[in-house]
């Protein structure tokens, strides 16, 4: 039995559910604006593995939990 193409009025907005916990999720820009940093700096940490992203979709757009965002404020904040 064939079904017919959806069409792009179709699509379903994709939601992400944490039933664990509620953690809040930064984009790429709304994490820079926090740490007064350069898009590429949170760009280089997470190729070279010292501040990691969350990866979604097709595009992999970064992602960054809140709270791992303010735990580096914090470490950064003690250095000074």
């Amino acid at each position: 039995m064939a079904t017919a193409p959806r069409s792009h009025n179709q699509v379903k907005p994709k939601t992400f559910s944490y039933e664990q916990s509620e953690e809040i999720l930064l984009t790429l820009r709304e994490a820079c604006q926090i740490l007064k940093c350069h898009p590429n700096t949170l760009r280089k940490w997470d190729k070279n593995g010292v501040f990691i992203a969350i990866r979604f979709g097709a595009r992999r757009d970064r992602r960054y939990k809140k709270d791992a965002v303010m735990k580096l404020i914090d470490q950064m904040g003690s250095k000074l």
